[in-house]
């Protein structure tokens, strides 16, 4: 039986994180990064269980220790000692898919967004893992390059993707659209992939992931980023976004429920100046709950309001996310959820 790709509404074991290091290029902003990773653990426990691999014993027990003085309890906290070279969970984890009504997960090639930045560590980070036991479902490799933040899915056979990231020749460069395609059904169980030509943030290292761009929040709604200054030099790509979204129809024919997520104003790194790839788009869907990143904005709240009426029903829970896009990523980034059926047992 075909694999089924699972929304990232799906019930959920768990979210998997990878904590920095202080050796790994977030050594500058340890203690920020660190604090905001705390609140995110802190947060997604309320609902569910966390993975965390951590680069040795020491910052095992020291999360253990610390995460037990924030109330979390241990019976939703898993740390597993596996080295990265990274912190971008959604683009070196797994992706869950359903067979025959069993949870597996597809651990494909990540090379640090097409050889930018080293990656060796993260994509043999999901087999370790599963070498320690930490899942109980299969584990499948597969040899396609595909990082999770470069899809996202309604779980009924659509696929939402960007050219400029799935196309880039530093990805496959020996796969066209067509064979792309093949391969993306074969795997996934979708049965049409829906491309973005257009749409970009400055400071993204990914070529243009889509979750920073457009996301589903069900089979029928789409939330994406609008730029309402003509005077930002996003605003023509991402005006020419919309009108894509405006004519992308579902599979029944009807065309998409669209909400506009509000335009932070620029963020700069303190540094050198440089803009940093401020999105609300990068929230994360767990169980009864959306985590939604903010960054000190006045279009917060207005954020937190539009998603809100996106997921009804779920707790909307802001996590300042101001330290993360320091390294050029946010929220979902750094997260990627497993479903129900896929975590071990543990004590």
């Amino acid at each position: 039986m075909a694999n089924r790709l699972l929304p990232e509404w799906h019930p959920q074991d768990a979210v998997q994180l990878t904590w920095p290091s202080p050796y790994s290029d977030w050594a500058p902003l340890l203690e920020r990064i660190e604090a905001t990773m705390e609140a995110m653990v802190v947060a997604i426990a309320r609902y569910q269980a966390v993975l965390i691999a951590v680069p040795d014993t020491a910052t095992r027990s020291h999360l253990a220790h610390r995460f037990a003085c924030l109330g979390v309890e241990a019976a939703r906290l898993r740390l597993v000692v596996a080295p990265a070279d990274d912190t971008w969970a959604r683009d070196h984890g797994p992706l869950g898919v359903v067979r025959d009504g069993e949870s597996i997960l597809l651990d494909y090639v990540f090379t640090g967004w097409g050889g930018k930045f080293e990656a060796e560590r993260d994509n043999t980070l999901t087999r370790r893992l599963a070498d320690a036991g930490t899942f109980a479902c299969p584990v499948e490799s597969r040899e396609l390059v595909l990082e999770g933040g470069a899809i996202d899915t309604d779980g009924e056979g659509t696929l939402l993707t960007t050219e400029a990231c799935l196309l880039n020749p530093n990805r496959n460069p020996s796969l066209d659209r067509t064979a792309l395609e093949t391969r993306l059904k074969a795997d996934l169980g979708v049965t049409r992939v829906l491309w973005l030509t257009r749409g970009h943030l400055e400071g993204d290292d990914t070529d243009s992931h889509v979750d920073t761009l457009v996301r589903f929040c069900d089979p029928a709604t789409l939330a994406y980023v609008k730029c309402d200054d003509p005077e930002d030099p996003h605003y023509s790509a991402l005006a020419a976004m919309e009108t894509e979204l405006r004519a992308l129809r579902r599979a029944d024919g009807e065309p998409y429920r669209l909400i506009p997520l509000p335009w932070p104003a620029a963020c700069r790194d303190p540094d050198d100046g440089h803009r940093l790839p401020a999105t609300y788009a990068n929230f994360l869907i767990i169980n009864d709950a959306v985590l939604v990143p903010v960054y000190g904005d006045a279009a917060d709240s207005l954020a937190l309001a539009a998603l809100g009426e996106a997921f009804p029903g779920r707790d909307i829970v802001p996590i300042d996310c101001r330290s993360v896009i320091r390294q050029h990523g946010s929220l979902h980034c750094l997260t990627m959820q497993l479903p129900r059926g896929s975590l071990a047992v543990f004590n």
